[in-house]
């Protein structure tokens, strides 16, 4: 049996197309042929439509008979689609992209904490405290990537905890960033101490209903990882 790879395929032109549109390499009010994009791309006309008909639903093309596929305005894009974070900070606007989620974080995940700890099953508790207990030996260890998964997981945990699905639907932002950091090189070979102390004092705090503690060590987490991307010497 042959194998289909055309998802492949179209997954590699929305990313590659992706990139351009949020880069500015092609801006707001470009029309986009389809035989220029399966020549650019060198893929079937089927597999270009397939990129354009995801990158549509995303709100950063638009496609119109006799007209063409029309890049759309920013304000346009699902902003918070984790594809669109991802390739923002790829590009020439990472800086803003941070400073942009650090202040959408800063508002967010505080007040997550916060309702956690009013509203988290014993079952959440647990895993808050096994992802920081992760966290910190894979700190120790310097293996990044098995830190970063445990980092998601706390806080995808403490979204979901809050008992309010809004916050909990932002957790894939919030992965992003996170993987985003790490990816690029804006991490230290071994996480900073006291993040990984800020995460158990949440966990601690949410186990203890104490939401006022929560709050603050969450507060200092954020702060601490924002300062830290924007700064990274």
């Amino acid at each position: 049996m042959v194998r289909d790879n055309r998802a492949g395929l179209h997954g590699s032109v929305v990313d590659r197309l992706g990139v351009q549109i949020t880069s500015g390499e092609c801006p707001a009010g470009e029309v986009l042929r389809i035989e220029q994009l399966e020549a650019r791309f060198g893929v079937s006309r089927s597999v270009v439509r397939e990129a354009i008909r995801v990158l549509e639903s995303m709100g950063m093309v638009t496609s119109r008979r006799r007209v063409g596929i029309t890049v759309a305005p920013r304000s346009c894009w699902n902003l918070f689609d984790p594809q669109i974070v991802g390739w923002r900070l790829d590009g020439p606007g990472r800086d803003e992209q941070l400073r942009e989620l650090g202040e959408l974080r800063r508002g967010l995940e505080p007040v997550a904490a916060h309702l956690a700890a009013l509203r988290a099953t014993p079952a959440q508790c647990g895993m808050l405290t096994g992802a920081v207990m992760q966290m910190a030996v894979h700190g120790k260890s310097g293996d990044l990537e098995a830190y970063l998964d445990a980092d998601i997981l706390f806080h995808r945990t403490l979204l979901e905890a809050s008992g309010n699905e809004m916050m909990g639907a932002l957790s894939g932002v919030v992965a992003a960033v996170l993987a985003g950091r790490t990816h690029h090189h804006l991490m230290p070979a071994h996480p900073e101490p006291a993040a990984i102390r800020w995460h158990a004092e949440v966990a601690q705090s949410v186990q203890a209903g104490d939401a006022g503690a929560a709050e603050r060590a969450m507060r200092d987490i954020v702060d601490e990882a924002t300062h830290a991307m924007l700064d990274p010497g």
